[in-house]
């Protein structure tokens, strides 16, 4: 697809949109309306079915891709799909709000009454092992051997993507958690330089914090528990450090111990310098807190760079990133798939959308709005915005783990435990004693 043509419906949708919400979710408003013909029919019309011969006439796509850069990066997909599959008709069946929690509680509700879509997305990894375990998604390794996927993603995301033996999505994209994004000049009013935000430990964004604090700014923007979440993956990743935060995972590392013990403490420092309206706002009204210039620092994904690309502001003079702080070279991965699940109404029409989503075409329409970069190994970079490229450039050269809070490190369960855990930390219900005591026991 033409780079030129990509950017210049980037920048024309963005003016309808407000700042794009989380990859991982999006805010509590409704989906905005689309900007795409291809993805005006909506999930509420009642669903057709297929001819005599079998052939597929629609596809229901179940995201909460629903606002911003990630609404730009479906309808770029959707425009992809109809080119490659101008049979099928593409039904629209995003849902936003929370960190994609209200689409997963629709989700589960139709997956539990035998009434699926089509194809849902998930977080690759560990998010999809509900699904697996329940029997509610096909194996579609052998989609994978017929459309050479194999071939086309690196051995490490295939190896996370395989549970014993079978693979049970595609993924669309690849995104990086663990970015630091910055107001310059904010920065500037506390005497911080804003060219020097690759911090190199959490003391020395403390020391920032402070110098923001002292010239009455906040420090650290934050949101609803979700963020508060993915603050603590970054907290926990940067005093760790990458072998010991794999550990939390796979059990190598005691959640009980002294050193899990010191980065809660800093995490409950960092809590000290946030918006004391954190637990009312969304990732969209977050990050214009601090593109507003009313906070210093957001650590937050790269789900909103196309936006932020499209709005004219992602340049050293509106904002400045950098990898989380204390976590420089390492890659904190987390990707978007699609499912087939098991009594799709029309599995022909998700496997059309399955093969769109895995194709150089549509990840590169996908990933261009998006923010986020290709699954795919073989994409161009040279079509991709700067930041995209460097993206490539560190996930092939840095140490990759999983996402926490966006579905690759730890069951559905255990998430929605720890993230019961942080809420009641941040809002005074428990201690730091409690805080960790409800962490081990999440794991449990």
């Amino acid at each position: 697809m033409n780079r030129k043509f990509l950017l210049i419906g980037a920048a024309a949708c963005a003016a309808t949109f407000a700042l794009a919400s989380c990859s991982s979710g999006g805010g509590t408003e409704p989906p905005a309306e689309t900007t795409s013909e291809a993805a005006e029919t909506t999930a509420e019309e009642p669903p057709a079915s297929e001819d005599a011969g079998g052939t597929a006439t629609q596809v229901e796509v179940f995201t909460w891709w629903a606002t911003g850069g990630e609404q730009l990066g479906l309808n770029a997909l959707v425009d992809v799909f109809k080119q490659q599959h101008p049979e099928v008709e593409f039904i629209n069946g995003a849902v936003a709000g929370g960190a994609g929690s209200q689409a997963k509680d629709l989700l589960q509700t139709r997956m539990q009454t035998g009434q699926p879509p089509d194809t849902f997305q998930a977080h690759a990894g560990k998010e999809l092992q509900d699904y697996i375990d329940a029997g509610q998604v096909e194996d579609i390794s052998a989609l994978y051997d017929e459309w050479g996927l194999k071939d086309a993603f690196s051995p490490s995301l295939l190896e996370m993507l395989t549970n014993d033996g079978k693979i049970y999505s595609v993924p669309a994209n690849i995104h990086r958690s663990n970015m630091l994004w910055a107001n310059p000049q904010v920065l500037k009013e506390a005497g911080l330089d804003p060219a020097d935000v690759n911090y190199e430990s959490i003391d020395d964004f403390i020391t920032a914090l402070d110098a923001v604090k002292a010239a009455g700014k906040i420090g650290l923007a934050v949101g609803t528990t979700w963020t508060q979440t993915h603050l603590l993956e970054n907290v926990l990743l940067a005093e760790l450090g990458p072998d010991a935060y794999v550990g939390l995972w796979d059990g190598s590392t005691d959640w009980a111990g002294a050193d899990v013990t010191s980065a809660l403490e800093k995490y409950q420092k960092l809590i000290s310098y946030t918006n004391t309206d954190r637990d009312g706002i969304d990732d969209s009204e977050v990050a214009q807190l601090v593109i507003d210039g009313n906070a210093a620092f957001y650590i937050m994904g790269d789900w909103n760079i196309a936006v932020y690309d499209a709005q004219g502001i992602l340049d050293p003079e509106h904002l400045v990133y950098a990898p989380s702080p204390g976590t420089k070279g390492v890659f904190n991965f987390l990707a978007d798939s699609f499912t087939l699940p098991v009594g799709a109404p029309h599995p022909d029409g998700a496997k059309a959308w399955l093969e769109t989503v895995g194709s150089v075409e549509g990840q590169t329409a996908f990933n261009t709005f998006k923010g986020s970069i290709p699954a795919r190994t073989d994409a161009d970079p040279s079509v991709f915005p700067e930041y995209q490229q460097k993206t490539m450039a560190d996930l092939a050269s840095d140490r990759v783990v999983p996402s926490l809070m966006h579905g690759a490190a730890a069951p559905t369960a255990q998430l929605n435990a720890i993230q019961s855990a942080v809420s009641k930390f941040t809002t005074g219900a428990s201690d730091l004693a409690g805080f960790q005591s409800e962490l081990v026991a999440a794991m449990s």
